[in-house]
């Protein structure tokens, strides 16, 4: 099995469902013949044209509505919003026309709509090029939210969303588009170079949304995140000793709520992590729902590790960021509760 990082596999799922389905497209700015700002559609207009990757001007909300009468009239377009926070130009025709087509249209239309978006921090871009707006997203009724934390989830979940009839947002943590991060950033010899590749088959699979993922076994705490998160709190229970469960949410909405309650009511503890602000924060919503389904359960009150409230600093990314110093010691403060 080939061996890829999120950015090949990204790349490798347009390329199988554009050459399965000839109703798949893609649009964006400088998806084309620049192939991406960070190369996911690198290839692919040479490959299929450019009447099927389209090259499109700076303007998000032309770009996200273009893509919603494309898939009334019958495409399954993919639409890349080259960084996450400038998805917001585009929010309203997402929030008012996207998610609520097939709804006020009583199921006589709907637009199956993907939306890739890189979105967090690791390239030192600031407040305009490092948010995580991902909880935005799930307060809206109509669309899924998914963020994939590994190669072979980044593949099979783009390709089960582009196949959706529903509209999908899929985020892209750009901080492991090259392979995984520990969350260390004075850790001597780790550069993005010598990061591991993920094993991804080369052909078409997808990995269902809606499901969540045991991404560490354990028995004693529960850690529930995402994304660039998954692997630091992996790193962060190796450094604790504290035989932690990792749960990888994949899909934030809907949710898999049986995946997360299941493993709470095992282990009576839980830590909530995400790289975005904490208040308001979709931490919250999981907090909330655990706290209903696993109170009886609970042996220390349910924590969050996050981002802080403030817009994303550049010259403080790593103080911003929840790594692995953030992480252990909100783990050390939920073993210790009682």
């Amino acid at each position: 099995m080939p061996k890829m990082n999120m950015i090949e596999a990204i790349r490798s799922a347009h390329d199988v469902m554009m050459e399965r389905d000839s109703s798949v497209v893609v649009l964006g700015e400088d998806v084309g013949y620049f192939g991406g700002v960070f190369r996911c559609t690198d290839g692919l207009q040479r490959k299929y044209g450019e009447h099927r990757v389209i090259d499109a001007p700076i303007a998000e909300g032309g770009i996200i509505g273009a893509a919603i009468g494309m898939g009334v009239n019958g495409l399954r377009p993919v639409a890349e919003i080259q960084f996450a926070d400038y998805i917001y130009p585009g929010f309203d025709q997402i929030v008012s026309e996207l998610a609520r087509l097939r709804y006020r249209s009583c199921g006589e239309f709907f637009s199956p709509v993907t939306i890739r978006t890189p979105c967090g921090g690791g390239i030192r871009g600031g407040q305009t090029h490092s948010q995580s707006p991902e909880g935005i997203f799930t307060h809206v009724s109509g669309i899924k939210t998914v963020m994939p934390s590994n190669p072979y989830d980044a593949k099979g979940l783009l390709i089960a969303a582009i196949e959706s009839d529903d509209p999908v947002v899929f985020f892209e943590p750009k901080r492991i588009y090259n392979g995984p991060f520990d969350g260390d950033p004075d850790k001597p010899g780790v550069s993005w170079a010598n990061h591991p590749k993920g094993e991804v088959p080369e052909g078409y699979y997808t990995v269902p949304l809606g499901t969540a993922e045991v991404a560490l076994e354990g028995e004693e705490l529960t850690i529930v995140t995402y994304g660039t998160l998954v692997h630091v709190a992996i790193a962060a229970a190796a450094e604790t000793g504290v035989d932690a469960e990792v749960i990888d949410v994949r899909t934030m909405a809907p949710l898999d709520v049986k995946t997360l309650t299941d493993s709470v009511m095992k282990t009576g503890r839980c830590l909530i992590a995400h790289e975005a602000t904490r208040f308001g924060g979709y931490g919250a919503e999981l907090a909330a729902t655990i706290q209903k389904d696993c109170f009886y359960h609970l042996e220390a009150p349910i924590r969050r590790v996050a981002g802080w409230d403030t817009p994303y600093p550049h010259a403080f990314e790593w103080q911003y960021f929840p790594g692995l110093k953030r992480m252990c010691a909100g783990i050390q403060r939920v073993m210790e509760a009682e």
